[in-house]
């Protein structure tokens, strides 16, 4: 007898695995529920189609109903919302939105992809009418004609999260001033903030008015233009504001249903996406998932895990038995020129969860170019890895304008194997100067990492500057006319090549940490120093990680350590010498 599945939810997961139950099984009885009228659009590219980067709408809609029916022979029912589960029944309670009928529907088995909802806090003023959110068609739908019709000057994104930012793009593409506002010291939530603060850098320089920790308080709309009132007291003026908070699982028919659910209302699942109920299953972004690197409970919204995880469960309906081992939350954002990337766990991650910094994980981070310097069109790019003692990679973020998606996802793909730093040092990688170097920015960060683990050198992170005592002093090893363009203040200077010739002016009884532009030269000093008795450092990313931290104030000026190391540049940074 052939089993009969319900699904609720179209989209990643919820269409993904109707087509895979349909493979698997020819005869099986096979119904979709969507209380919208679209099951599988590409949500990822909706801020480029108000952008007009897509110009077809049609383009966004991976299927029709009509298509899928078509196709998988199943039985897909729009515009229809499951508001209840009888479990002990094993039926649905089904409301036709058209007709506002109610039926029930049995089933076998059940797959929830009930998927997420932007969040909507109660701001006075919120429901203005020129006051929107990005999550679907319609909503799409809404912003492309409010847009065409009234034709903005100026526009607020609440949130400086992925959609945030790439709808911030494409907003100032068609010609709109753009103020990205977040609560939070940084946009961009999986980087840490050294990596978060080339982003600020970058929306600052192409024009975005860019405020940091501070929220909204309330919004104010007359004659089309909402007043945005921070929490701060300042206020800008907008003629469309774009809410881009965060998102919340749509978890309440589970937890009406009596399943397990966690406290952001997502539902629980096993290591085979199954419910606290053996015949239904759930997927997507109302689920908890276990986190791959760090093994704890967390909630990833991605269209990548939805998808695997839709043809899991079939898999698991259909007796295959197979498990879903975690989600490592591998993403990647174009923010205007520049690209950003992430893959596994970050810092703020670890130290929440009570992880210490070399005690237990250390960090590597490079500034290197995305080809050979000599070929034309070779662009800058940071990356940053972090891992645990015996050298195992927890996780990794890069920043930079080309190649980066190849890097992250060589070493997304380490993570999942279960990668080490001498991995990434011995990969084989596809060179010619157009496109890496015969040493890959992946193998760069691989030799860099190893040679921390080795002993061969001790690392300084920026943070380390805060926390400076009388017995330690900085060693400049870059050139006079770098000096003379930046520097640390109270930083003692020897440039490298004159380095070995006048050790005799250093203390062996004080501790130095070095820095040159980048790191490279920072660690060869750092070679020569430790193989002399020195108490060594070279400072992770240089001197250009050191600007990126202390020169990020309005007025071009650097700040953060007023009574510590300063730079110093006769390119816009106020001058102290």
């Amino acid at each position: 007898m052939s089993k009969k599945v319900v699904i609720v939810g179209g989209v990643a997961g919820g269409a993904t695995a109707l087509a895979r139950l349909r493979r698997l099984k020819e005869d099986a009885n096979i119904v979709l529920f969507e209380r919208g009228e679209y099951i599988s659009f590409a949500n990822c590219g909706l801020p480029y189609y108000i952008g007009n980067v897509i110009e077809n709408r049609d383009s966004l809609l991976v299927q029709t109903p009509e298509g899928i029916m078509e196709r998988f022979d199943v039985d897909i029912r729009i515009k229809s919302e499951v508001i209840k589960i009888l479990r002990d029944e094993k039926k649905v309670l089904v409301r036709n939105l058209v007709t506002n009928d109610e039926y029930e529907e049995t089933y076998d088995y059940l797959i929830l992809s009930t998927g997420s909802t932007p969040i909507k806090p109660p701001i006075p003023g919120i429901d203005s009418p020129n006051i929107f959110s990005l999550w679907n068609i319609p909503d799409t739908d809404a912003i492309k004609s409010y847009i065409e019709k009234e034709k903005p000057r100026s526009a607020v994104v609440v949130g400086g999260g992925f959609i945030g930012l790439e709808m911030a793009e494409n907003l100032y593409e068609l010609g709109i001033k753009v103020s990205v506002v977040e609560m939070l010291d940084q946009v961009m939530a999986p980087l840490d903030n050294e990596m978060a603060q080339i982003v600020h850098e970058h929306l600052k320089n192409v024009g975005v008015d860019l405020r940091l920790k501070d929220g909204v308080s309330r919004f104010d709309y007359k004659d089309g233009v909402t007043t945005v009132t921070l929490q701060s007291g300042n206020t800008i003026d907008a003629d469309m504001v774009i809410l881009s908070i965060g998102i919340r699982p749509n978890g309440e028919l589970g937890r009406e249903a009596g399943l397990e659910v966690n406290q952001r209302g997502g539902i629980v699942v096993d290591k085979y996406l199954k419910t606290s109920d053996d015949y239904i299953y759930a997927i997507g972004d109302v689920i908890e998932v276990e986190d791959f690197v760090n093994k704890t409970q967390t909630m990833v919204p991605l269209a990548g895990p939805a998808n695997k995880q839709g043809r899991i469960v079939a898999n698991n309906i259909f007796g295959e038995k197979e498990e879903y081992k975690g989600t490592q939350g591998t993403s990647i954002a174009k923010i205007f020129d520049l690209t950003v990337a992430n893959t596994g766990t970050n810092e703020k991650t670890l130290n929440r969860l009570g992880k210490v910094y070399r005690e237990d994980y250390f960090i590597a981070l490079i500034h290197t170019n995305s080809s050979v310097g000599y070929y034309p069109g070779a662009l800058p790019m940071t990356i940053k890895l972090i891992y645990d003692k015996e050298g195992k990679i927890l996780g990794s973020q890069i920043v930079g304008y080309k190649g980066v998606d190849k890097r992250i996802d060589v070493i997304a793909t380490s993570i999942r194997f279960g990668g080490k730093v001498s991995d990434l040092r011995e990969l084989e990688l596809a060179y010619a100067p157009p496109y890496s170097a015969a040493k890959d920015p992946v193998n760069m960060i691989g030799y860099v990492a190893d040679n921390q683990l080795k002993g061969d050198v001790n690392i300084a992170i920026w943070k380390d500057l805060l926390e400076l005592d009388k017995d330690t002093v900085i060693l400049d090893v870059m050139e006079d006319d770098e000096r003379e363009k930046g520097h640390i203040k109270n930083s003692i200077h020897i440039p490298l090549g004159q380095l070995r010739g006048r050790l005799g002016e250093l203390d062996k009884s004080k501790r130095y940490i070095v820095y040159c532009a980048v790191g490279l030269r920072g660690y060869i000093a750092s070679r020569i120093l430790k193989q002399r008795g020195f108490e060594v450092k070279n400072l992770a990313g240089g001197f250009t990680t050191y600007k990126i931290m202390f020169c990020q104030n309005n007025d071009g000026n650097c700040i953060g350590l007023e009574e510590g190391p300063m730079v110093f540049s006769d390119s816009g940074v106020q001058k102290l010498v």
